[in-house]
């Protein structure tokens, strides 16, 4: 299975690195010195990469045959893809992918029906499932520990405990913080965590 591990950002300086909007906990595992990685646009890729490095708090990624600032430039907004087998699953058992998190059943602890997870959207701060109701409207619940209780794959459930206003009302309260609950990964790619991702 195909996951987008990453976004190739801006150039740096004038050697061939580029920044990039890391979509995966796993940064080490995935953008790794050797790792060849094919991307979107197509015509883009493969990629192989050949260094990388941390600076100021972001990853600074060189790709073999990528050598002046002109031909980093014309690598961004490039995804990067790698291949990741669908039964692989994070090391935490707190954390999930994206792809088992979808289309699972977000009921209440009384087992009350809310509707199904059909997207996960991921924010600088936290993660939100896009949950579509059973009369076709959508709402938003924050992926955090407050809210979401009970992750079970084996029921293919979500358990929730929302506070007052977030099913029925019209917005999602979006909480300051995701530290301490489980994590999505960005398209089924890693476990999710917070990031400082180049938002160019």
């Amino acid at each position: 299975m195909q996951l987008v591990v990453a976004r190739i950002g801006r150039a740096h300086g004038i050697k061939g690195e580029v920044t990039v909007e890391v979509r995966t906990d796993e940064p080490e595992l995935r953008l790794g010195p050797g790792a060849v990685l094919a991307t979107e646009p197509a015509s883009t890729g493969p990629l192989t990469i050949e260094t990388g490095r941390v600076h100021s708090g972001r990853l600074l990624l060189r790709f073999e045959g990528v050598r002046d600032r002109t031909a980093a430039e014309a690598l961004r907004n490039t995804l990067l893809i790698c291949e990741v087998d669908p039964e692989e699953l994070p090391e935490d058992p707190e954390e999930f992918y994206d792809h088992q998190l979808m289309d699972l059943d977000v009921v209440l602890a009384d087992g009350t029906e809310i509707g199904r997870i059909t997207e996960i959207t991921h924010l600088p701060s936290q993660d939100l499932f896009i949950v579509e109701r059973p009369d076709g409207t959508e709402v938003m619940i924050p992926f955090v520990e407050e809210i979401v209780s009970e992750i079970d794959l084996e029921e293919q459930r979500a358990v929730i405990t929302p506070p007052p206003g977030l099913i029925d009302g019209s917005e999602a309260v979006v909480a300051s913080s995701r530290d301490e609950g489980p994590a999505a990964a960005d398209d089924g790619s890693g476990p999710r965590a917070a990031r400082s991702g180049d938002e160019d």
